[in-house]
């Protein structure tokens, strides 16, 4: 019962009416009534072409594509907490088809991003922002977008294969959003995603799913998210967004001192495991945030910061020297 509560209080920090579907599902849990729940996902939708697409391929098969991904991401329900549908999760899907390699098969990038709101800001902080450049399906128009975590495969390793990366990463998206309200809240949906990455659909033209396929894949970050040697990581979710974000709208330097812990924290990470899937995926997301943060601290606390960043996030050392 401690437990229930503390995660309901932990909930309510995210949204009054949150804190009120939580708590009509508790009571629908002891009295033994079922309880309404929303999809969870507010997904942009996008596919778009280029590279080696057939011109011959009708362009109204890819917007049949966009509504079928559409209704896939938001027409389902992911999880059984309760969203109400101010709360779903803004988050965006930009499919680029680059090759039509024929028989309604076809190769593409494909753009995740997700934000996560701060309390009393009205600002969208980034939790996800990464490029996929595997993705491999088939597609044949107006035939339905089919998934079940219990038979991942499908009958059509090609055309599941979509469906499969689609889920893959929607469950990243809620992991990473409750680890941003809840101590290790992700853990469930990050399992989610390990189930998809141990079933996937397997094939010649398919590829991400394996350890071997690259150092930085699905099969990466899902083992990154679940391995006990960045368990740290997760801390630094809950802490980063809850101590420090929401913090700042109340108390600027207190939130941002949260936010320098996190990064000392994220350095303990680095030092033991560098250049790993999961720190470029963090810092994807979160450079443009941290530069701005801290571009009006205190000379030392800004410095400091700084050479962190720089060390932890090569990509990026440019924009945090700016900082200085």
């Amino acid at each position: 019962m401690i437990t229930m509560a503390t995660n309901a209080y932990l909930w309510c920090a995210k949204y009054k009416s949150r804190c009120f579907a939580l708590l009509m599902s508790m009571m629908g849990i002891f009295l033994g009534l079922s309880s309404v729940q929303a999809q969870e996902l507010r997904a942009n939708v996008t596919v778009t072409t280029g590279g080696k697409v057939n011109n011959n391929t009708s362009r109204k098969v890819f917007t049949t594509l966009q509504n079928a991904m559409k209704e896939f991401l938001n027409g389902r329900r992911w999880s059984d907490e309760g969203f109400a549908p101010a709360e779903r999760i803004e988050c965006n899907f930009l499919l680029t088809i680059t090759e039509d390699v024929g028989n309604n098969t076809f190769r593409a990038n494909l753009t995740v991003q997700s934000t996560r709101p701060v309390y009393n800001a009205g600002y969208l902080s980034s939790t996800l922002n990464m490029q996929d450049v595997n993705v491999a399906f088939r597609y044949v128009e107006f035939q339905p977008l089919e998934f079940s975590d219990n038979r991942v495969v499908g009958n059509d390793p090609l055309a599941s294969n979509l469906t499969a990366i689609l889920a893959y990463y929607t469950y990243i998206i809620l992991g990473l959003d409750a680890d941003s309200f809840a101590p290790r809240g992700g853990d469930d949906y990050f399992k989610k995603a390990l189930n998809i990455v141990s079933n996937a659909p397997d094939g010649k033209e398919i590829s991400g799913w394996k350890p071997f396929e690259g150092n930085r894949n699905r099969y990466w970050l899902q083992d990154n998210l679940l391995n006990v040697k960045f368990s740290r990581f997760h801390d630094v979710m809950y802490q980063y967004h809850r101590q420090g974000m929401d913090m700042m709208y109340e108390d600027m330097n207190k939130g941002r001192n949260a936010v320098m812990n996190c990064l000392n924290m994220l350095y303990a990470v680095y030092q033991d495991i560098p250049n790993s899937m999961l720190m470029a995926v963090f810092f994807s997301a979160k450079a443009d945030e941290l530069q701005k943060i801290f571009a009006k601290a205190p000379p030392q606390e800004k410095n400091r910061a700084a050479q962190l960043l720089a060390q932890m996030d090569v990509t990026n050392a440019a924009k945090y020297q700016q900082m200085k």
